[in-house]
């Protein structure tokens, strides 16, 4: 089987598998995308969490010598959730990004994956066959891109024309010759919408971030989050979909077929202060399943810590203070110590005094007195 008639048989197979998008690209160098990426790492613009070798992001044959077409599939996840939990004085909730609701899209593309590639081989041993899904050597996007899958979006995500953004990306290299598709055409004209929405400022240029300067990145850091940003996180704990969620192309798209990918609202929209004492058993019995869990729950914690300083929670303020007082990590402590000083209140000012006495930790001394003078300047107003 060959050409055409492999291609037609392949797209068969992905669609009785599960599969929503399919298309196919040649395993040419990804020359222009290696010009880009150059350019991101003079500018800095790196997040760190990429493939290093841009040789192996860029050349498919690094990958797999004898690749000859790439296989790039979509799936599509929700981006609305039915009666969600609302927040409330004393029980404020954060929020998961929707590429972390339902189960980790990592381990669910690469099933989808596996079992395309088991049928393929079933009807041709001698295929060789890669998969990589996100945290593979190859741009997801580019590939996507390349394979006609959608275009690449001001916004940097690949935007399709039937599920709009909402897509999570994957694709396998083969030896077998399939006839690859056509890219289309750019769709987001004169639009600047996401440009103009970003919080930071991350989206630099057109198709062009400063991943360093993402709410996606910088919740999923583990050190502590520069004092300039903490404001415009407000209550996300694990990414952010704002350049998304104003994209017209995206405008009342929500794909719920995928049971996989359905969120459960009390994990998606947690309330803020269980997540501040929760142990790591207790974690990962919540959160294991999904992609925001992969960092573990400290960065969960300082965002949650992040989240009730954004909704000036004053009941949040014993937690806090036993966080600043007790807890054996300074980025926690130190998280807490500048959300004590952004909630204010007496309460919250003689935590402060009582740990500036007590506190070793040079980092965390200064937040506290950052905070001290941040009420300060409170109290004159």
């Amino acid at each position: 089987m060959k050409g055409q008639r492999l291609k037609d048989w392949i797209m068969k197979q992905a669609a009785d598998i599960g599969i929503d998008q399919i298309g196919f690209a040649s395993a040419d160098p990804f020359d222009e995308l290696r010009q880009r990426l150059v350019q991101h790492r003079e500018l800095g613009y790196e997040s760190g969490f990429e493939e290093s070798d841009l040789d192996l992001r860029t050349s498919p044959s690094k990958n797999l010598p004898s690749v000859k077409t790439i296989i790039a599939i979509a799936l599509a996840y929700p981006s609305r959730m039915k009666n969600p939990p609302q927040s409330a004085p004393g029980a404020y909730r954060g929020i998961f990004a929707r590429a972390s609701w339902g189960k980790d899209y990592h381990h669910v593309l690469r099933q989808k994956l596996d079992e395309l590639a088991n049928r393929i081989k079933e009807r041709i041993p001698t295929a060789e066959l890669m998969s990589m899904v996100d945290t593979g050597a190859l741009s997801d996007r580019a590939v996507a891109q390349r394979a006609g899958i959608g275009w690449s979006g001001k916004n940097t995500s690949i935007i399709t024309h039937k599920f709009g953004s909402w897509v999570y990306l994957g694709e396998m290299l083969t030896n077998l010759s399939i006839p690859p598709d056509q890219p289309i055409e750019d769709g987001c004209g004169d639009c600047n919408r996401c440009i103009e929405a970003c919080p930071t400022g991350a989206l630099v240029g057109p198709g062009q971030l400063n991943a360093k300067a993402c709410i996606a990145f910088l919740t999923q850091t583990k050190e502590s989050i520069p004092t300039a940003w903490r404001k415009k996180i407000g209550n996300r704990l694990y990414g952010c979909d704002t350049c998304q969620t104003v994209c017209p192309k995206n405008r009342k798209l929500s794909f719920t077929h995928q049971k996989d990918f359905a969120p459960d609202p009390e994990r998606v929209k947690p309330l803020l202060k269980p997540l501040l004492k929760m142990s790591n058993r207790e974690f990962r019995q919540q959160y294991c399943e999904m992609a925001g869990s992969w960092r573990g729950k400290k960065p969960i914690q300082r965002n949650a810590i992040i989240a009730l300083a954004h909704f000036r929670d004053q009941s949040a303020i014993p937690d806090l203070a036993e966080l600043l007082a007790y807890d054996p990590r300074p980025v926690i402590r130190q998280t807490a110590a500048w959300a004590l000083g952004e909630i204010g209140g007496s309460q919250a000012e003689k935590a402060l005094r009582k740990a500036e006495h007590e506190e070793d930790e040079q980092v965390v001394r200064e937040e506290i007195n950052q905070a001290l003078q941040t009420l300060e300047q409170q109290n004159e107003k």
